[in-house]
């Protein structure tokens, strides 16, 4: 839950009835707990803050700070402990044990599988389905992380201990972990928010007005203000920077999308000569297809080409090489493959080099039906076209520091649309985002923060597995410049940018 970052919503201190709600609701929730022990988890007079926060899916948290550590944090009513609480307390709940290297992929977000799961000679902790969990390391008592079990103990070792067996919500070095930095405004010169504010205005750097009673906002801000220009963010200690970057998350890189071909059967004859992993289809298939069983001007030629490619085949096999259909080639290879055999075979007209005879490869390959009697040579360019339209797409998408993903057919372009909901309010809908390895659940929250517009993240219609984020109003010109701009996307991947709100004219 916590493994990227969230937003903060707000940060108050807790009043006093809510401190004794608070110790209520632990006694309720945590029963082994003494009444000590609960009185030192939610000190009676001590610093204790209530942060209200958005996870990176877009999940409501409450979590309580004590003396600017998380003790507790609560989604959809429930109470769970932090790692931090359970260190003073690790017998707060039932403990299962794994080995130290899986810790990594709980910190990224993963949850813990059952093969990962170590067995005490005791045998496993029993709970059942739902219920709140410890995870630990062997060799180190102290909790790790916590989470919800996804099956009880008697089906985990019904199902030998296959399958994932705990939904982690929060670990050890995650983003709700302190970083070793706060600003209280408690402990400046100020001392209230009210007074900070008021001295900026004084000194004409913002402008705060009171919008409703009780309520002041700031109106303006003055950004070429010398005080706003001239500051300058203090370096962090070698000791903090390291924290930082180690709970830091990686930035995002576009990946790099390249298109490609695949050669159908119908058209192996034409690369198979080439040296690519083609199958030829079989002689007799080839000499009696309704297209051949015509009189052929060059039937006589094309029986000898196929002689000589079962030759060329046979001599391959006993090579040890495979030779299949389903190969991919980028459009420069096609290209140049092409070239090569017309060159090769006197293909290249003796009057005009710019035309290019076609020989019964070529017609059987490219040529249309009404076209096999009718048309014997082509331009370079018409030739090539007509290559690179009766191939089947593919393309090719490579993120950093991962092997290239290859699929047949043409990628979906991220899709930007306007839909009308109740009250005929306009929403802004994007989809596809996941396939340029973007989060919408991350887009969600960026966008929520930069239209101060409610957003949503729904499962996209009609598309398995697939996410669409659902932005209050007309919000393309925003969303546009965050997929141009800052996740530098390629315009030709986007479609939809046109319905953008177009600027007012001016007066």
């Amino acid at each position: 839950m916590f493994a990227k970052a969230f937003r903060v919503k707000s940060n108050t201190a807790i009043k006093g009835s809510d401190r004794r709600k608070l110790r209520a609701d632990v006694t309720t929730a945590f029963p082994t707990l003494g009444t000590d022990q609960v009185s030192e988890l939610v000190p009676g007079k001590e610093e204790l803050n209530i942060v209200k926060l958005y996870a990176h899916k877009g999940d409501a948290v409450t979590v309580y700070v004590s003396g600017g550590n998380p003790i507790l944090f609560e989604l959809e009513k429930n109470l769970y402990p932090t790692v931090y609480t359970l260190w003073s307390y690790p017998d707060l709940l039932p403990t299962f044990t794994t080995w130290p290297l899986v810790l990594e992929k709980l910190v990224g977000g993963a949850d813990l599988m059952l093969p990962g799961l170590v067995m005490p000679p005791a045998g496993l902790p029993q709970v059942q389905k739902g219920d709140l969990c410890a995870i630990s390391l062997v060799g180190n008592r102290a909790p790790v992380a916590i989470g919800v079990a996804a099956m009880s103990t008697a089906e985990m070792l019904t199902s030998g201990l296959k399958g994932r067996g705990f939904s982690v919500l929060h670990t050890y070095q995650d983003h709700l972990c302190p970083e070793g930095r706060q600003l209280d405004i408690k402990k400046s010169s100020y001392k209230k928010l009210s007074k900070f504010l008021q001295q900026m205005q004084q000194e004409q750097i913002i402008q705060v007005k009171e919008l409703s009673k009780g309520v002041e906002s700031i109106v303006a801000v003055d950004w070429k203000h010398p005080r706003i220009t001239s500051f300058v963010i203090p370096e962090p200690s070698p000791t903090s920077q390291t924290i930082q970057e180690g709970s830091r998350e990686q930035p995002y890189h576009p990946p790099d999308i390249k298109p490609l071909y695949c050669v159908p059967a119908s058209m192996t004859l034409l690369f198979q000569e080439s040296g690519h992993n083609f199958q030829p289809p079989s002689l007799g298939k080839f000499l009696w297809t309704k297209r051949t069983s015509r009189s052929h001007p060059f039937l006589p030629v094309m029986i000898l080409h196929m002689v000589m490619l079962t030759s060329v085949r046979k001599r391959e096999e006993t090579r040890g090489r495979k030779l299949r259909k389903g190969s991919f080639l980028e459009g420069s290879e096609v290209r140049t493959i092409v070239i090569n055999y017309a060159k090769k075979n006197d293909l290249v007209d003796a009057d005009n080099k710019n035309l290019v005879k076609l020989d019964p490869i070529l017609c059987d390959c490219i040529l249309e039906k009404n076209e096999q009697h009718t048309v014997m040579k082509l331009p370079w360019d018409s030739l090539l076209t007509r290559c690179l339209e009766k191939l089947q797409p593919a393309y090719q998408v490579t993120f950093p520091g991962q092997e290239p993903i290859v699929k047949k057919g043409r990628i979906c372009p991220i899709d930007i649309t306007l839909a009308q909901r109740a009250s005929n309010k306009k929403v802004t809908v994007v989809r596809n985002l996941e396939a340029y390895g973007l989060d919408p659940y991350s887009v969600a929250a960026i966008l929520q923060q930069r239209c101060q517009a409610s957003t949503t993240v729904t499962p996209a219609p009609g598309a398995k597995d697939s996410l669409q984020v659902q932005i209050q109003g007309n919000q393309v010109h925003h969303l546009g410049w965050l997929l141009l701009e800052d996740y530098q996307l390629p315009r030709k991947h986007i479609q939809g940018l046109e319905k953008a709100p177009k600027p007012g004219k001016k007066k």
